[in-house]
């Protein structure tokens, strides 16, 4: 696998990466085992003041950082300093709170006392993606630093910079050798790892297809594995809904990242009475991305795709949808391989035997589907291959609460755009994965949940 940093603004290759070695990958694995033996015994506290000087690092120095990822995969340089500053709430808000997290749990029993206890079980194997690159890092680590478990990252092969400057900032803190390795690694090297019994878990997020095979690998090898694998999330628009606060988020919901997010409201379902309104509302905001270009200024509206490869499998994906009888409500199709670039669009009357119908669009598209009724709309919504999140827009936002329950996927929000805090956990079901991350459960995925029973009453 070649690692390499190219800008996706002007295709210039930035630097390219050597792959890690066997010796340096033995290295790291080595180092990580021997200092999950030495955390086991430690308190969870222990760990927090090196977490929260990890945090005050990308505080400090979140404009260097933010540029790494701007530069790599092409995050307006505005959306990246807000990651960075997300990334420092989720590493302050675990070295804080993971104490009373992992207290043990007292349990009532008939033979005496019990209690579990959260006990780390040792190195974490991350496999990342690009499009939230220092984001995506650190909702694994800052958990299971915490928790007791060393994480070893393989990021996405176009982001390496991501990657080794978050190893930086690691040891620029002085975290305990061991805490965290970035490596370079090939998908052979891959294997190995999950192979190596001092690796206990898999943390991935990812396309659905490479989720399948490197969680089977995991399983293989009877290692547990949490897996992130996209989604193709619902915006369902009910009669009663407020569409002035839908407005203001109507654009973001789709637009934000260029369109590259997991959680990001893909189909756009609404009722029959506000069908007409909203799909006007969705072009207007559409229409307001007039700047694009370079994503360092701070002017830009719409940054580019993460590469020219991303551009043309996204154009390969629309016309698919239009061969196959979608409608272009909004925008032209620009088929320009030579720059990642893409403008948004809108397809409307997209059906359920169009390819576009089940697939996810990494990308600027919106798809608006017009529905007789809220049964239909929850019908629709449940469509789907995917169920990772998805928002409801209700006059009434208790009886919005009561349309999401019904709804096949890791979360929903309720007159509000999908967000993320870590005190909230997040995951999928169906084809986008399984596990949690962030919130409670997030850092009691790969402990162990011992079980100790004390007898205090006579054996009969």
């Amino acid at each position: 696998m070649a690692y390499a940093s190219t800008n996706p603004f002007n295709n210039e290759v930035l630097k390219r990466y050597d792959n890690t070695s066997d010796e340096e990958i033995e290295t790291a694995i080595a180092q990580g085992h021997h200092l999950y033996q030495t955390w086991r015994n430690d308190d969870v506290s222990s760990r927090s003041r090196k977490l929260n000087d990890l945090a005050d690092y990308f505080t400090e120095h979140i404009d260097d950082l933010a540029r790494v990822m701007t530069l790599e995969m092409g995050k307006l340089i505005g959306e990246a300093k807000e990651e960075i500053a997300l990334s420092a709430h989720i590493a302050h808000y675990y070295a804080n709170n993971a104490d009373d997290m992992l207290k043990p749990k007292p349990i009532t029993t008939a033979i005496g006392s019990a209690e579990v206890i959260y006990r780390p079980t040792g190195v974490i194997m991350s496999v990342e993606p690009w499009n939230f690159p220092f984001y995506q890092i650190i909702r694994v680590f800052a958990p299971n630093y915490m928790a007791g478990n060393p994480v070893i990252l393989k990021h996405a092969s176009i982001t390496p910079g991501s990657g080794l400057a978050f190893e930086q900032a690691v040891h620029a803190v002085g975290m305990p050798t061991g805490s965290f390795k970035n490596i370079f690694a090939t998908h052979e090297q891959l294997e190995h790892i999950l192979a190596d019994k001092r690796i206990t878990g898999l943390a991935f997020t990812g396309s659905e297809k490479v989720g399948a095979v490197i969680g089977g690998e995991a399983a293989s090898n009877l290692k547990k594995s949490t897996l992130e694998l996209g989604g193709n999330d619902p915006l369902i628009v009910l009669d009663d809904a407020d569409l002035s606060e839908l407005n203001k988020i109507i654009g973001d919901s789709r637009l934000a990242n260029a369109g590259q997010v997991c959680v990001s409201s893909k189909r756009l379902i609404v009722t029959e009475a506000n069908y007409a309104t909203v799909l006007d509302m969705y072009k207007t905001a559409f229409a307001k991305i007039q700047k694009v270009g370079d994503p360092l200024d701070p002017k830009t509206q719409l940054a580019p795709l993460s590469s020219v490869k991303a551009k043309r499998h996204l154009v390969k994906q629309v016309n698919a949808a239009l061969e196959n009888g979608a409608t272009l409500a909004f925008g032209t199709l620009d088929t320009d391989e030579n720059t990642a670039h893409f403008m948004p669009i809108i397809l409307t009357n997209v059906t359920e035997d169009n390819p576009a119908f089940k697939e996810e669009f990494f990308g600027p598209v919106g798809m608006v589907f017009e529905v007789a009724d809220e049964h239909a709309a929850i019908d629709l919504a449940n469509n789907s291959n995917y169920g990772l999140s998805g928002i409801v827009f209700a006059g009434d936002a208790d009886h919005g609460a009561e349309v999401a329950a019904q709804l096949e996927t890791g979360s929903v929000y309720v007159n509000y755009f999908n967000d993320t805090l870590p005190e909230l956990p997040f995951g999928g079901v169906k084809n986008s994965g399984y596990g949690r991350e962030l919130g409670d459960e997030g850092i009691k995925e790969f402990m162990n949940h011992e079980l100790i029973v004390k007898r205090t009453k006579p054996i009969a």
